[in-house]
């Protein structure tokens, strides 16, 4: 391996928007997140239900019965 060639291995303090902060080690010193699992919906149990049903009736409205006849 040689000399000089790797970046340097430091601690690294991680910065979420919301807030929350984490200690890990990272070749950048500091970094912003978007999100993380204290603020994402999935791991928050905020997830909103995509309502199926009603997509797939507009879709059947607007361009037909969906049952494969050809128009």
């Amino acid at each position: 391996m040689q000399r000089n060639r790797h970046p340097q291995y430091v601690e690294t303090i991680l910065t979420c928007a919301c807030g929350t902060t984490f200690h890990t080690r990272s070749t950048v010193p500091e970094q912003m997140l978007s999100v993380c699992s204290h603020c994402h919906p999935y791991f928050t149990g905020q997830q909103k239900v995509m309502d199926s049903a009603g997509r797939i009736a507009a879709f059947q409205r607007k361009y037909g019965t969906g049952d494969g006849s050809s128009r």
